[in-house]
This record gives C-alpha cells, sequence and structure tokens, in this order.
C-alpha cells in the first residue's frame, strides 16, 4: 500500500510540474530558436515511428510508367519547390525561414541508397498524402486523389538524379493535361 501511494504522489507531482511547465509560456515557440536536442529526438522518434507504423500495409504500385513522371514532376514543380528545392538550388526563403528545415528533395545525395525503394516510396506518399503535423508540410491527401500523389512519388524517385536542364524538360506543364490544371489565357495569344 505504501508503494501504491509513494508511486501515486510521484504520477501526481510529475504531472502537476508538467502542467505547470506547459502553461508558463517558457518553453520557446519561435521558428528562429531550435529545440533542445531531447525535445527535437523526441518529436523525430515520434514522428518516423508513426510514419513507420502506418505505412506497414501500404502497397506500392508499380512507379515506372513515364507519364507519372511528367505529371509528378509538375505538380512537384508548382507546389513543392518553395520548401524542398529543385535541381541547383541550394535553399530558398522558405527552406531558411522554416524549423525545422524541409529536406532538399533535389540533393544528389539523397538517391536511394536503403535497399528498400518500396519502404522509402511508401513513407513519401503518406507524408505526402498526410502532411507532416507542425512542421509546415500540408496534407495534399485533401486535394489530390492517390494516383495523383502517387505520380508525384515517381518523380521523387528520380528527382535526386535530374540536371536541372531535365528537371526543367520533366516539369514543364501542358495546359491540356487531365489533372485538374488546366491554365486559360483567358483568349489572349
Amino acid at each position: 500500500m505504501k508503494t501504491f501511494k509513494v508511486l501515486a504522489v510521484a504520477v501526481t507531482l510529475s504531472s502537476a510540474t508538467g502542467f505547470a511547465f506547459l502553461y508558463s509560456g517558457l518553453y520557446p515557440m519561435g521558428a528562429d530558436v531550435p529545440h533542445s536536442r531531447l525535445t527535437y529526438w523526441s518529436l523525430e522518434t515520434l514522428r518516423e515511428r508513426s510514419i513507420a507504423r502506418s505505412i506497414g500495409d501500404l502497397q506500392v504500385p508499380s512507379l515506372d510508367d513515364p507519364n507519372q513522371l511528367l505529371s509528378g514532376g509538375a505538380d512537384y514543380n508548382e507546389m513543392c519547390t518553395g520548401c524542398h528545392l529543385k535541381p541547383g538550388a541550394k535553399n530558398s526563403e522558405m527552406t531558411l525561414g522554416l524549423y525545422p528545415q524541409p529536406p532538399n528533395l533535389a540533393n544528389p545525395e539523397r538517391v536511394q541508397t536503403t535497399g528498400v525503394p518500396t519502404l522509402a516510396a511508401a513513407r513519401e506518399f503518406w507524408i505526402i498524402k498526410h502532411g507532416i503535423k507542425a512542421s509546415g508540410m500540408a496534407a495534399f491527401g485533401k486535394t489530390h486523389d492517390d494516383a495523383r500523389i502517387w505520380a508525384m512519388v515517381a518523380f521523387l524517385q528520380k528527382l535526386p538524379t535530374l540536371t536541372p536542364s531535365q528537371y526543367q524538360i520533366l516539369t514543364a506543364r501542358n495546359g491540356d493535361e487531365p489533372d485538374g490544371h488546366h491554365h486559360d489565357d483567358g483568349g489572349r495569344e
């Protein structure tokens, strides 16, 4: 019975201390002040374990269709380059202002080396579809169907190997594409 009382007091004190810290406003929340190592490690571990659990049963389709590459490239160019960059870019105003800084997905050092490309593809699909809380990564599953997201994943698989010229060719959008992005020029030529 004594052990139970000691445990109950310890839990109560720990909870009270935690709530006092939360309500104190002492923890710096500005994106220009990095997290402590413990906080960063905790958030990163929570994120990675959550994603790993969530993609466990995800079936990765074939990502070899050239049309996927073209469609996904155009979407990436329009939606992602401000944060995740394109070949030849080292940073942007967005990358410099976000914390944590988003990964440079065009970085040649990012070429798949895990030996399990389907896990990387599943992870990328899940992140694009569901986003990451409190990171600036939007959840595009609300505006894009799975096929369109998989096309972006297909493009991401090739992105680190592209030169700036290849990137420009693969990301050009044809105004008549059936992806809902027809760009009306208002009758101008």
